[in-house]
């Protein structure tokens, strides 16, 4: 593998054709606990239900009513700041991996309204649909882990948290030739 020259990398706007983009670098350590095939198929599951699970944890912790929001206060929460966050986060490593978990962010989002509908029509809590999603995600992860036979990534990084569902999306990209 070339050598990686972050401050020269082709996002950063001056890269040549041996330098190696930041989210490479992040694919490539990733990969590395993710290569029994096994523990992907159980990654292409969990990782997207834990993305959805948390998204609703988050989003069912009570946001403050903000005078100045008018009637703009029941559209944000607290999920509102880590959407942004993560897609500021995935624009600086990739554009094309960002708008597309935007969409699919859009996509949680909308169903996390609808299971707050249904639970204002006597279902359960979002916060329990949400929890009992997580830790049944969570332990298939630890299932994939064991499985693989390696620890995962996050363990040494708490970054790979965020890497995870982009890792996934790349994946995808890369069977249908898109350029990420």
């Amino acid at each position: 593998m070339a050598s990686t020259n972050i401050s020269n990398t082709p996002q950063n706007g001056t890269g040549g054709a041996n330098n190696i983009r930041l989210v490479d670098v992040y694919f490539a350590k990733y990969a590395e606990s993710h290569r029994n095939g096994t523990n992907e198929a159980i990654h292409f599951i969990c990782i997207p239900l834990i993305v959805f699970s948390l998204l609703g944890l988050i989003w069912s912790i009570p946001f403050p009513y903000l005078k100045f929001l008018g009637s703009y206060n029941g559209v944000f929460n607290w999920a509102s700041f880590l959407i942004a966050f993560s897609i500021y986060y995935y624009l600086k490593l990739s554009p094309v991996l960002s708008y597309i978990m935007l969409l699919i962010l859009f996509g949680f989002s909308y169903a996390i309204i609808q299971l707050e509908h249904w639970h204002q029509a006597g279902g359960p809590a979002l916060w329990l649909v949400s929890l009992i999603i997580f830790f049944i995600s969570w332990v298939g992860q630890i299932i994939g882990h064991k499985i693989e036979g390696k620890k995962p990534s996050f363990l040494d990084d708490i970054k790979f948290l965020l890497i995870g569902p982009i890792y996934l999306l790349h994946l995808v990209l890369k069977k249908l030739s898109v350029k990420y």
